[in-house]
């Protein structure tokens, strides 16, 4: 009989590992990195044993190789765990979901096991990929968005979405005179795209003179619509 701890390492090594890869990762087991020669920018596994069953999540850090070489740390890639002190950000992964709150998966024996990896991963590409390469290019002196609203002022926008099927705004962001709205939308999402409008107009209607564009991009960056000033 397979135990939760072969069960669990099987879907971590044979689903887990190859999606996070397929994200654009390096690395396997437990620890994950973006490939970069200034950071180690990483996504490291954690697990919590409990009476038989097993639960993970993810650790994300940033650290510079030069602060790593210079704390003499041996080996060529640092575990996250070992990173405290020196890391310029860390976060678990909960903390970046709407719920911002510790959120841990469990693979378990069934027809349904594949579930929790799945959402995982996902979890990983439209939260904590996305802010770890934004905290990495910032990080390098690349980043020139500025934040437009508080975490409350998101907030209080993203609620008046729940009533629609539309996916929360993660980020508004200030780029040039472009007000950058990113989430986790897809181009082909129509209800997405007129609600998003919505928003626009109403970003838009306050006349701030720093912007008079706003811009849809999804969590990877990648551009989706456009919504002008009149």
């Amino acid at each position: 009989m397979t135990t939760a701890r072969e069960f669990h390492e099987r879907g971590l090594r044979d689903h887990l590992a190859p999606a996070l890869r397929l994200l654009g990762l390096t690395g396997g087991r437990r620890t994950f990195a973006l490939p970069d020669p200034t950071h180690w920018a990483m996504v490291g596994v954690v697990e919590r044993p409990d009476d038989g069953r097993i639960r993970y999540t993810f650790d994300l850090s940033l650290v510079s190789r030069a602060d790593w070489s210079a704390a003499a740390f041996p080996g060529p890639r640092p575990d996250p765990s070992a990173v405290y002190g020196i890391e310029s950000w860390r976060s678990r992964i909960g903390e970046l979901l709407p719920v911002r709150e510790d959120v841990w998966w469990e693979v378990l024996p069934g027809p349904r096991w594949q579930v929790a990896l799945d959402d995982s991963v996902a979890a990983v590409r439209h939260y904590g990929l996305p802010e770890l390469r934004r905290r990495l290019d910032r990080e390098r002196g690349g980043g020139t968005g500025e934040t437009y609203l508080s975490a409350d002022e998101l907030e209080q926008v993203n609620t008046t979405l729940l009533a629609v099927p539309v996916a929360r705004i993660q980020r508004a962001e200030l780029v040039g005179a472009v007000l950058v709205l990113t989430g986790a939308w897809t181009r082909a999402d129509a209800a997405a795209r007129t609600v998003l409008r919505g928003v626009a107009r109403g970003f838009l209607s306050a006349e701030d003179e720093r912007f008079t564009t706003v811009h849809c991009a999804d969590t990877l960056g990648r551009p989706l619509w456009d919504f002008e000033r009149p």
